[in-house]
């Protein structure tokens, strides 16, 4: 509507001051939720790689990062189990990376028996023929493990090994880089007990039903927690998100960036209708109906949000992509927040204007004539 247009081009310096506060509310809604998600997200990628059925582990251990040892029995009374498909290991160990140039890096070293998911990340020769004494590290940490190229030599554990592969999506939020590798070699290379294993991960048969199969294992290990696959991914993301003092922060950042952005968008809206008050009360001495001003503080309204959205998306996407490539490999923004973004923004640009609005509509005409 071009009377629209006419009140948010009268003044330039108004329609500027609330474009920059949308832009910044909607760039920070985007950057701080991205760091929230890619964190989450990064708290079960393991978990979420395999594809296994259900999990069994130590009671009450909190997420893949710390487990409890289990005995190697645990997985043998799993196979006799009525449904049971198919019984696979994972372990984990803390030790130290030995770099090219002579500087050590504890490492978290994750191994498991192969068959455990199409997405974990395996030292493979060709098709399933897995690698020995061969690591596979994300992309992310390379820098950090000294590695500037494919393969590179070196010690784990004070064993030789070599890094064969790089993946991605596997950057760790901790100081502790992942390194992935078979079950047999992280055994060897944390110096632990050959039955030892952290995880043991079970494939319920077609037709049986999962649920039932895990309390049959519940009963059976009454030592063990016995989980699904997304159960425990749960875990772990309520553990990072809410038990650390880390995602606990990432927590309250994105809330707060989520309030500061309706803070921000309802206060420029109100405060731009609010200046055009005048000019609604002449319209509705010239005979406007109520409609019909209500129509133009919606319009300018979604003007508003629209314009703010685009810039905030022009800035923040850049902005996520860069942190990823040189400080945070984690930060993720799913390919559905960024229209969540902007339907809360205009959302929050229309509540903005429901008060607004009752001040336009209520706007005495005789005001025009004061002086």
């Amino acid at each position: 509507m071009r009377l629209a247009w006419a009140n948010l081009l009268h003044d330039p310096a108004r329609l500027i001051t609330t474009l920059v506060g949308i832009t910044f509310s909607v760039f920070l809604m985007l950057y701080q939720g991205s760091l929230l998600l890619g964190f989450i997200r990064a708290a079960s990628a393991v978990i979420d790689a395999t594809s296994a059925d259900l999990w069994i582990m130590g009671r009450d251990v909190t997420c893949f990062d710390f487990p409890a040892p289990l005995p190697e029995r645990f997985g043998h009374i799993a196979r006799g189990i009525a449904g049971v498909a198919a019984v696979r290991r994972t372990v984990t160990g803390i030790t130290q990376w030995h770099r090219p140039d002579g500087v050590r890096q504890t490492v978290l070293v994750i191994g498991a028996d192969e068959g455990v998911g199409e997405r974990f990340p395996l030292p493979r020769l060709t098709g399933t023929t897995l690698l020995p004494d061969s690591l596979v590290v994300d992309r992310s940490n390379a820098r950090l493990l000294g590695v500037t190229s494919i393969p590179t030599d070196g010690e784990l554990g004070d064993r030789r090994a070599r890094i064969v592969a790089f993946t991605d999506g596997f950057g760790s939020f901790l100081a502790t880089p992942y390194v992935f590798t078979t079950h047999r070699d992280t055994i060897r290379y944390s110096n632990l007990p050959e039955e030892y294993t952290s995880y043991i991960l079970v494939w319920v048969q077609s037709g049986h039903d999962v649920e039932h199969v895990r309390q049959e294992l519940r009963a059976r290990l009454p030592e063990a927690d016995v989980l699904t696959g997304g159960q425990f991914a749960r875990r772990s993301r309520l553990f990072w998100v809410i038990g650390t003092g880390a995602g606990g922060a990432l927590f309250i950042a994105g809330l707060l960036g989520f309030i500061i952005g309706v803070v921000i968008v309802s206060q420029s809206i109100y405060a731009t209708t609010m200046e055009n008050l005048d000019e609604f009360a002449t319209l509705k001495a010239m005979g406007a109906s109520r409609l019909f001003v209500l129509k133009i503080v919606l319009w300018q309204a979604a003007v508003l949000a629209v314009a703010g959205c685009a810039f905030g998306i022009a800035l923040a996407l850049p902005s996520v992509r860069l942190t990823e490539q040189f400080f945070i490999p984690w930060i993720y923004t799913p390919s559905w927040y960024t229209p969540f973004v902007v339907a809360a923004s205009l959302a929050m640009c229309a509540l903005a204007s429901v008060v607004s609005i009752r001040k336009a509509l209520s706007a005495e005409p005789a005001r025009v004539f004061r002086a």
